[in-house]
């Protein structure tokens, strides 16, 4: 019983440590989501009257620009998968690999291949691990995005993107695959086409008279679209990676809330057990004295 209480002690002092580790981690990520969350929201605007000024020129003018054309006969997409840098976040990192491998055999069946490019080491360790080649990885970043690192990711999908149909690293299309915040109990993995660019104003365009025309682009809608493009898409990476960022944290604060109230119940499990062992070696020991003295006491009377 001894060795077992003394067993049951190191598991007991063991389990405290680690629920200390736990419980920091789970406050760290709390105090950083509210920021994480703060800046996702903070990009959202611009983000979004980016798309609707992009969606403007795309729509009421008749440029025919590389960013926004559609190939024929898409033979290659290229899709952007936002992982973790580090794990104990659950299941976060799981779920939106999930997403990509669905979004994977979609593209395959509709005769597609596929370009990998990895935002985050999570991402990168599984493909190494399934020797699944690898276009281009970003990592290092992945709870604190910056906008640099955004526009360096678009600058690489965009100009696999503008190279011609059959020239190495070209591709057709452009996917993203991020886990959407929702709130800090729902984050979801989600897949949006990025290239070329999709029309989400459906608006038609006001009758103008011939004297003034309702929309006019300076210098000209070609150089708007030069302009705005390449802004729209690392805006959109941007606000991905932002709120991939916040998803991770709520993830990770679950997890280790979780692991904590966990690490809580083994501790009342282990020193319940111990507490039983303990007190059934006091009642051995009792009783081999109870006997001893009894066995004690009946030489005793024998030998008088």
């Amino acid at each position: 019983m001894a060795v077992s209480l003394r067993e049951y002690r190191a598991r007991i002092k063991s389990t405290e440590s680690m629920k200390k580790i736990t419980r920091a981690m789970e406050l760290i990520a709390a105090s950083r989501i509210i920021k994480a969350q703060q800046r996702a929201q903070a990009a959202a605007p611009y983000a979004r009257e980016l798309t609707r000024a992009v969606s403007a020129v795309a729509t009421f003018s008749n440029v025919d620009h590389p960013l926004t054309k559609e190939e024929e006969n898409p033979v290659k997409a290229a899709v952007l998968i936002v992982t973790s840098d580090r794990g104990l976040a659950g299941a976060y990192s799981g779920s939106v690999l999930k997403e990509a491998e669905r979004l994977f055999e979609r593209l395959r069946d509709e005769g597609k291949d596929v370009d990998i490019f990895i935002a985050g080491r999570k991402g990168e360790a599984y493909f190494k691990f399934r020797n699944r080649p690898v276009v281009q990885s970003w990592t290092g970043f992945s709870d604190q995005p910056s906008y640099d690192v955004a526009a360096e990711i678009g600058e690489a999908l965009i100009t696999a993107f503008l190279k011609d149909q059959g020239e190495e690293g070209d591709v057709d299309e452009v996917h993203v695959v991020y886990t959407r915040f929702r709130s800090m109990l729902v984050q979801e993995p989600t897949a949006v086409r990025l290239l070329p660019l999709e029309i989400i104003e459906g608006e038609q365009a006001p009758e103008a008279s011939e004297a003034l025309p309702l929309y006019e682009f300076e210098p000209s809608p070609e150089s708007v679209l030069d302009g705005l493009l390449p802004q729209y898409v690392q805006s959109r990476i941007f606000f991905a990676l932002l709120q991939a960022a916040a998803s991770e944290l709520a993830a990770r604060q679950k997890a280790m809330k979780s692991a904590t109230d966990n690490a809580e119940e083994l501790i009342k499990k282990y020193t319940r057990i111990a507490n039983q062992a303990r007190q059934a070696g006091i009642t051995q020991e009792i009783s081999e004295i109870v006997g001893g003295v009894n066995a004690l006491a009946d030489s005793n009377a024998g030998s008088e």
